[in-house]
């Protein structure tokens, strides 16, 4: 149902090594940045994330209530992720590990951005 997302980010040049480290954990990478743009996705594909500064010129700032969920692969990604998101300006709200109030099976782990945006990424078995 979601054809795609954006992120506001103050720094694009801080945003862009954030989210090219905890992207690549992911598979996915940095296809293209012009001007105040850069768009994230699949090799070869179309970018489904993309981090820009706000067109009304004003501080971009996190939502409250609002978080984008991205799907891992294993729990391997899940750490890389986590790991990656804190060696690169992000912060921890929820360290990697199963999370059984969601049901059997499911791992994930929650952090933000250096705009203080939240990720989560997860598995479900």
């Amino acid at each position: 149902m979601i054809r795609y997302v954006t992120i506001g980010a103050n720094d694009l040049d801080r945003a862009q090594s954030f989210y090219d480290a905890v992207f690549a954990v992911l598979g996915q990478q940095r296809l293209w940045r012009q001007g105040d743009w850069i768009g994230y996705g699949p090799e070869g594909g179309d970018a489904k994330v993309f981090i820009c500064k706000p067109h009304d010129g004003q501080a971009a700032r996190a939502g409250n209530g609002i978080m984008v969920g991205l799907q891992a692969e294993n729990t391997a990604q899940i750490d890389a992720f986590h790991a990656a998101a804190l060696a690169h300006g992000g912060t921890c709200e929820g360290p990697p590990g199963p999370r059984p109030a969601y049901g059997d099976g499911h791992y994930g782990a929650y952090v933000r951005d250096p705009d203080g945006n939240k990720l989560s990424t997860f598995l479900s078995s």
